[in-house]
């Protein structure tokens, strides 16, 4: 793939994927790293009512590490955004985000905030 000109080898190929799928209302991918390869798995479009928990789970977390590297943080509204949910679901995605903490995907940006409306969130890695 490098002799054709077809690898960037800039390493954002990541990004680009879990962007792109933002950007078009898709399920998050879901990616499978075996001994030899990793494999990015696409799927079509779904509305968000026929996602399964694991998919809006993974969409959460892939949300929350594209923000980090873009020097940004996940916000409720943030999320709302990336399923293209309207202002007043706020219980859809905080019901989303308590989910990815309970599975220790994301994490507070600061534990010490007690505002519920102003709250951040970072991967857990972070």
């Amino acid at each position: 793939m490098r002799r054709f000109g077809v690898c960037e080898e800039s390493g954002s190929g990541i990004d680009k994927v879990v962007e792109s799928a933002q950007v078009y209302r898709l399920p998050a991918p879901d990616f499978k790293v075996g001994q030899v390869r990793t494999t990015a798995v696409l799927y079509a479009h779904r509305d968000f009512d026929e996602m399964s928990k694991e998919d809006r789970i993974r969409a959460c977390y892939q949300h929350c590490c594209l923000r980090y590297v873009m020097n940004e943080k996940m916000t409720n509204q943030s999320l709302r955004e990336r399923f293209g949910s309207d202002n007043r679901q706020t219980d859809m995605a905080s019901g989303i985000i308590a989910m990815a903490l309970e599975e220790r995907l994301i994490k507070l940006d600061d534990p010490d905030n007690t505002s519920r409306r102003y709250t951040k969130y970072v991967p857990y890695w972070a």
